[in-house]
């Protein structure tokens, strides 16, 4: 049970409270380490993966050790220590919050004509170049964005505090700070494929799980479930990654939209515009996917202790 009061507790705080002050926060003190440790890598390919592989194995042991260890203590104390611990160090591994900002942030822009405004938000968002996107490329960027992250603000933490506890988020929001920060193509590619590959395997199943949970979000939602289900399960494997195409092909056709980054991909049909109005709607069906996944991992903590009792 204590776990299921976890869980509610920490996306409390992230509904609530947002995100902690940067100089307290676990995710800018990992990325700052994976900085320090980049800039320290060898030029070689080969030594860049095995340097990469150090890099995991040392972050892991900074970040997710201690949280065990803190877990364990707190345990040991008192239950009520054990579950405010466990909610604060959970809600650092995802935001829900901040994701819905920042694309209402892109919303705002667009609603009143501040198309340069919009491109300088979405870069919170997208690593790609923004400086020329016209506004239907904007939009279809931010609704990429909210629909990915379904998995890898919320979907992926929570299913790994499912299974593996706090360490298990905090492992999970570690290589996936990694996959973000080097996992990319350029001087660094080697360095950066382990994470990149990690990553992968990591989000294998939550980005199954969240792209499911978003196509029966969109029939609550009112959207078109029946093309989300269709898009979903014809279009999943058009990006280069294995699992971001899931959630953002449901998103597509749950908007009736077609989501497109040049020469990559295009994802749905394109039965609708790309109007402004879509990302409030995008971000209107993550928040009922949120809360269906919240329900799920809550009601799973919950059988699971009614069993064992």
């Amino acid at each position: 049970m204590n776990e299921a009061l976890i869980i509610v507790m920490a996306v409390g705080i992230d509904l609530a409270l947002g995100e902690p002050p940067a100089a307290a926060h676990p995710v800018v003190w990992m990325g700052k380490l994976i900085g320090w440790l980049e800039r320290r890598a060898p030029a070689r390919p080969v030594a860049q993966f095995w340097f990469g592989c150090g890099m995991l194995i040392l972050a892991a042991a900074v970040f997710a050790l201690p949280a065990y260890a803190l877990m364990a203590l707190a345990q040991a104390w008192h239950p009520a220590a054990y579950v405010a611990l466990g909610a604060l160090l959970l809600k650092s591994t995802f935001s829900v919050r901040e994701l819905r900002a920042a694309a209402l942030r892109v919303r705002t822009s667009l609603l009143v004509g501040r198309i340069g405004e919009a491109r300088n938000d979405l870069r919170h968002l997208v690593s790609r170049d923004t400086s020329q996107l016209a506004e239907p490329s904007i939009v279809a960027a931010t609704v990429e964005s909210v629909a990915e992250n379904v998995t890898d603000s919320l979907v992926a933490p929570l299913l790994f505090f499912l299974v593996l506890g706090v360490p298990g988020a905090v492992l999970y929001r570690l290589v996936n700070t990694f996959d973000a920060m080097i996992g990319y193509r350029g001087r660094y590619e080697y360095l950066g494929k382990p994470s990149a590959r990690l990553d992968d395997a990591m989000n294998f199943i939550p980005a199954r799980l969240a792209a499911i949970l978003m196509v029966l979000s969109s029939a609550i939602a009112g959207h078109d479930w029946r093309r989300a289900w269709k898009t979903m399960a014809r279009d999943h494997a058009l990006t280069a990654s294995p699992n971001a195409g899931w959630t953002m092909s449901a998103m597509a056709g749950a908007l009736r939209v077609q989501l497109e980054k040049a020469g990559h991909y295009r994802l749905g049909d394109p039965v609708d515009a790309l109007s402004c109005a879509k990302i409030g709607r995008a971000i209107g069906l993550m928040q009922v996917t949120a809360m269906l996944a919240l329900l799920l991992f809550v009601f799973v903590e919950v059988s699971l202790y009614v069993r064992a009792s």
